[in-house]
């Protein structure tokens, strides 16, 4: 099955889309360094098509022309538009705009329907953070389903938890999937949070969250190879030693019971000295590479590279184009391509069962 990308980074959605058994015909980011990682020989390879520019200036003869293949009968288009208009921290940043108030929101937003109209696929994923449901800013979310429905298609969408997919972090995204003729059925979680596991007969089987230990254990040495640049907690580093793994600067905070209170609760992003656990997934990667804004290694140090692909399912070998600061933003920024392999093989299977 034939799918087009849009907004595609450095390739998560694509890679679990792949895997999937869809073939990504056309990707397009505006970020060059995107297309370097995305088209090295280790990855989606030189051959791969991978416009870069803004979204305004796709369009369905530019898909053609690089592709070489028509869009008729294209199967899926898949995407998520930027986040940061959508993001809790938007709530902090009170003199930034949200959702499609932000220029940036409105054009991206609109760009994939317009595309969408355009190309007419047999079903379209996107993908934004869960905010992106919020009614505070309701004016996407309704432009979205209101523009599916007139188009023909029937959607179904979710907040989904990356972890109850087999990806070993704590993921909140908001997913929406559109079928032409059909309802889209979103596959069941297959794992769960083990303190909900109450062992009963009665209840579902599922597998326990998969934790940052378990995926990081093999890579969690004492080398420092990546760990320089930021230091772990910046002028905070001897509090973030004391932190419990798991917890954060709320540690310290009087409402906890510290005796000797170093912060007052709230005051700062949740984020802030937080500290993996390695009996846990881990916590939400930031598109961010902080000094004081985790999660951080339960070691007391900043994740490596090689550990931040790991809990976001990325394959080892994957190469990432730039220096340590634009890789993290590369995959902090994507999809985890579990999440997106699992998504696909509904979307695919269902697909199948309406081409019979």
């Amino acid at each position: 099955m034939r799918c087009i990308s849009l907004f595609t980074g450095c390739g998560g959605l694509d890679i679990g889309l792949a895997k999937a058994g869809f073939e990504t015909i056309f990707a397009t980011d505006i970020e060059p360094l995107c297309k370097e990682t995305y088209c090295h020989p280790d990855n989606f390879g030189i051959d791969a098509i991978f416009h870069v520019g803004n979204i305004s200036d796709v369009t369905t003869e530019l898909i053609e022309k690089l592709s070489k293949q028509s869009i008729e009968g294209i199967d899926l288009l898949a995407g998520g538009p930027p986040c940061p208009p959508y993001s809790k921290s938007r709530f902090y940043r009170t003199e930034m705009l949200r959702g499609i108030e932000d220029p940036v929101g409105d054009e991206t937003l609109r760009g994939y329907l317009r595309l969408l109209e355009e190309i007419r696929p047999k079903a379209f994923l996107f993908e934004n953070v869960h905010g992106f449901a919020y009614k505070i800013h309701p004016a996407g979310f309704r432009l979205l389903q209101e523009t599916a429905a007139r188009l023909g298609y029937t959607t179904e969408h979710q907040i989904i938890n990356a972890a109850d997919y087999g990806v070993p972090q704590i993921r909140i995204r908001f997913l929406m999937v559109g079928m032409l003729g059909k309802k889209f059925n979103f596959p069941a979680p297959e794992y769960q949070d083990p303190a909900q596991l109450d062992g009963s007969l009665f209840s579902k089987v599922l597998i326990p969250w998969q934790t940052a230990g378990s995926v990081l254990s093999d890579l969690d040495t004492d080398k420092l190879a990546e760990d320089n640049g930021h230091y772990a907690g910046g002028k905070h580093h001897d509090l973030l030693e004391l932190v419990p793994p798991g917890d954060n600067y709320l540690f310290f905070t009087e409402k906890r019971g510290h005796p000797d209170p170093k912060f007052i609760w709230r005051s700062r992003y949740w984020s802030f000295l937080l500290k993996l656990s390695p009996t846990m997934p881990s916590w939400t990667i930031q598109a961010r590479r902080s000094n004081n804004m985790g999660p951080f290694h339960w070691r007391n140090r900043i994740l490596r590279i090689a550990e931040v692909k790991r809990l976001q399912t990325f394959p080892d070998k994957y190469f990432l184009a730039g220096n340590v600061e634009k890789q993290w933003r590369q995959i902090g920024n994507a999809v985890p391509p579990l999440l997106a392999q699992r998504i696909g093989e509904a979307i695919f299977e269902q697909l199948n069962q309406s081409n019979k």
